[in-house]
């Protein structure tokens, strides 16, 4: 009963910041991988796509901001929209994840860890993009 895992890359996709992370093919631990600070689109798929295919991931998550009600509201379909482009643009398949709570949850634990508020600014897409992951992987095992 060998369940197929793979390398799997988070995307967390913001107007100005998307932070990006990973996890082993074990499938266990997400990691943080960086913050892409990029506002054209198309550029942003050539970084996500070229970072894809360095960590040769096989499947992208793209977070999905729903509303607190689980609806889905612009926000959430412009990840939506951006997770099919990034997805025919890589060639690799995609799958939408909650976020609802990611970012809150990276905040605390950054403010937790201490971590200067000009710092928290700089790492917070990665982190939440990491928390998207992380849940996306333990609701799967």
């Amino acid at each position: 009963e060998d369940k197929k895992t793979m390398i799997i890359l988070c995307v967390d996709y913001g107007d100005a910041r998307t932070g990006l992370a990973v996890c082993d093919k074990s499938e266990i631990l997400a990691s943080p991988v960086g913050t892409v600070f990029e506002k054209d689109k198309t550029k942003l798929m050539e970084k996500i796509a070229e970072t894809a295919k360095q960590r040769k991931a096989e499947l992208i998550v793209v977070g999905d901001p729903l509303n607190m009600d689980g609806s889905r509201g612009f926000r959430s379909q412009e990840c939506r929209e951006f997770a099919e482009q990034l997805s025919a643009f890589c060639g690799i398949p995609f799958e939408m994840c909650d976020e609802r709570l990611t970012t809150v949850a990276a905040e605390r634990i950054l403010i937790a860890a201490d971590v200067s508020r000009k710092k928290r600014k700089q790492v917070i897409d990665q982190m939440a993009s990491v928390q998207i992951l992380q849940g996306y992987l333990d609701s799967k095992s």
